[in-house]
């Protein structure tokens, strides 16, 4: 385990040129093989010259561009999408009436607008226009959906989905209704197929380690955790929207011409269903699951297909089952949600560079630490939170200054995590103002965050599913120009915390103790002004402690940073903080040094009938070294 002082050693400027974002070689390796692998397939279904056979993979590989665009969103956001089959829809239409021939379009679709006529575009052209569209629609259908979330946002998809229906059927002079859509040139074969998935798969890729991509994942992760650190949820989740709306249009333009006729059924709840079977038994949340899901649906279709309409299995004639095809992908997706919740791939990605031994490595340089200009302060003035005539806090008038360590106590429940909340942004107080050097607009997580607001929560809010490296990375990504920086102050912040050797494992599997000192790297990472902590050493035991008071203090130190705490550990607290605040009853009731406060009668007053101040001095002084640590 690194100290500070041993990862001092191996900072440096930052050189003006810096190579590629690993995260961005990696993503692209394994895009670059996905891509390969369809490539290969589409070259042996060619080789066999069987048109069945050949027909089948097309359709697959459409599928797959459709899939992976579903993913995209849903992967990322933890939203399930039941919509995305009507914006696949919306582009076959789309695309038929660009490309289809002037003189039948003329006898077949006399009332078209003259805005859609005449138009008999190549597929290219067709699909040059159709993107533009996407945007558009996804633009329109975004920013209403996302406002929703969880179960209602899924909902709201479902909505679009039928309404996407009933237009096409409603639209009688563009679509024909119900009545079959005919007339489209056919020129998506199998290569055609192919290389629109192969696209599809390395933007699936590239996008979840993006920083967008991160951003929503982390989102979706945990909302709050996300906002502590200044990712807006809407904001990463609205570009995951548009560019999956993209892709699922884009599909649709490859179905139109592969299909050549078509109607809006084409396009309805089947299909919905089978593209979240695809991606639910491969996995959601990874682009190789995308690929795998595809592949293992489609094998299993054309097998019970077979069967569907008669067989004989064992000498024993099997009578037609209509809808068996169905019924054996929604029992998949039961088995495959209970028996591996991840899907067929456990939300894994290929991973190629780190499995042979390349992957992301902490640089030979890391960044130097930027000590923060003097100066700032946080201000509360007259702040009040009520819960359904609950006070929580009562007018509390509290300001904090950089370059010093201010722990908050007080029995359980007297309002100091609610006041902490109202401080960084996460509840908007009942009444007063936070002022940080100037008044905000508007008291959010993410404005507080963005303005040198960092924290850490009392209950853990780090990024389970994501690794240790990317819950960091997408901290240091807010702050950082781009992204190859963002790598190297990631690594900086987990060097510095002793956390380098565990950065790709996932943050979810690693010991408690590494986990409060993962969210506290993932706090400095923004480089803050104020550094906000709830019960920092909550569940560590004595030596745990004693190295997180360590840290504290040299992060106060070399950074000139402002900390804020909030603990029960009174022997951390004396050791470490310059200044005391006391709350009771979400009132301040003492406030100075800590020699001074611990002589408060109101103080002890607030402590008695479980264990009084001074009494836990007493036996923490007993203990505790006689060298203060903080200095």
């Amino acid at each position: 385990m690194k100290t500070l002082t041993q990862a001092e050693g191996r900072e440096t400027s930052l050189t003006s040129r810096l190579p590629l974002p690993a995260t961005f070689r990696a993503a692209l390796a394994d895009g670059a093989a996905m891509a390969l692998a369809v490539v290969l397939l589409a070259a042996l279904f060619w080789a066999t010259g069987d048109a069945a056979l050949q027909r089948v993979a097309s359709y697959a590989a459409i599928m797959l561009t459709a899939v992976c665009g579903l993913q995209i969103f849903s992967g990322n956001s933890g939203i399930v999408s039941f919509g995305h089959s009507g914006f696949v829809g919306l582009g076959a239409y789309a695309c038929g009436i660009l490309t289809m021939p002037a003189a039948l379009q003329g006898a077949t679709l006399r009332n078209l607008p003259g805005i859609l006529a005449g138009h008999e575009l190549t597929l290219g052209g067709a699909l040059l226009v159709i993107v533009l569209f996407a945007v558009l629609v996804g633009a329109l259908s975004g920013g209403p959906l996302l406002r929703l979330s969880g179960s209602g946002a899924s909902i709201a998809t479902l909505a679009i989905l039928i309404i996407t229906y009933t237009l096409l059927v409603a639209t009688r002079d563009i679509t024909r209704g119900s009545q079959p859509f005919y007339g489209v040139p056919r020129n998506v074969g199998l290569w055609t197929s192919a290389a629109a998935a192969a696209f599809a798969l390395v933007a699936a890729r590239l996008f979840r380690d993006s920083p967008v991509g991160l951003s929503a994942r982390a989102a979706a992760d945990d909302d709050r955790g996300a906002a502590a650190i200044g990712v807006s949820r809407r904001g990463a989740w609205y570009l995951a929207w548009i560019l999956s709306v993209v892709l699922a249009f884009v599909a649709g333009a490859l179905m139109a011409q592969f299909l050549g006729a078509f109607s809006p059924k084409d396009f309805y709840f089947h299909l919905s269903f089978t593209m979240l079977a695809m991606l639910i038994l491969g996995g959601m949340t990874s682009s190789l699951g995308a690929l795998a899901g595809v592949v293992a649906t489609t094998i299993l279709i054309e097998i019970v297909r077979r069967f569907e309409s008669g067989a004989v299995l064992f000498g024993v004639e099997l009578p037609s089952l209509f809808g068996l095809t169905d019924a054996v992908l929604a029992l998949s997706m039961i088995l495959v949600i209970w028996r591996r919740p991840l899907g067929l791939m456990d939300g894994r990605e290929l991973d190629l560079l780190r499995r042979f031994g390349r992957g992301a490595t902490p640089p030979a340089e890391l960044p130097a630490i930027a000590r923060q200009a003097p100066g700032g302060e946080i201000a509360a003035e007259g702040v009040g939170k009520r819960y359904a005539g609950v006070v929580a806090v009562d007018g509390v008038s509290l300001s904090f200054a950089m370059d010093m360590i201010t722990g908050i106590i007080g029995p359980n429940g007297a309002g100091k995590t609610t006041f902490l909340n109202i401080i960084s942004g996460d509840v908007e107080p009942s009444s007063g103002t936070v002022r940080i050097g100037r008044s905000l607009r508007g008291h959010s997580a993410v404005r507080f965050a963005r303005a040198g607001i960092a924290r850490t929560f009392q209950n853990l809010r780090i990024f389970g599913r994501m690794t240790v490296f990317e819950n960091v990375l997408v901290a240091a990504r807010q702050v950082e120009p781009d992204l190859a920086r963002a790598e190297r102050a990631a690594w900086r912040e987990l060097a510095l915390m002793g956390l380098d050797e565990v950065a790709d494992r996932p943050a979810a599997t690693i010991a408690y103790g590494l986990r409060r000192r993962l969210e506290i790297a993932r706090a400095l990472a923004l480089g803050p002004r104020f550094l906000l902590l709830d019960e920092p050493a909550a569940g560590m035991n004595a030596v745990e402690t004693a190295d997180l008071v360590q840290r504290l203090a040299e992060v106060r130190t070399r950074r000139g940073i402002g900390i804020v705490l909030i603990e029960h550990d009174m022997r951390l607290v004396m050791n470490l903080c310059e200044r005391i605040v006391v709350i009771d009853h979400g009132q301040v009731i003492a406030d100075g040094p800590p020699a001074e406060v611990r002589r408060n009668p109101d103080v002890v007053a607030a402590y008695l009938g479980s264990r009084s101040l001074k009494a836990q001095q007493d036996n923490n002084q007993e203990d505790s070294p006689t060298e203060d640590t903080s200095q």
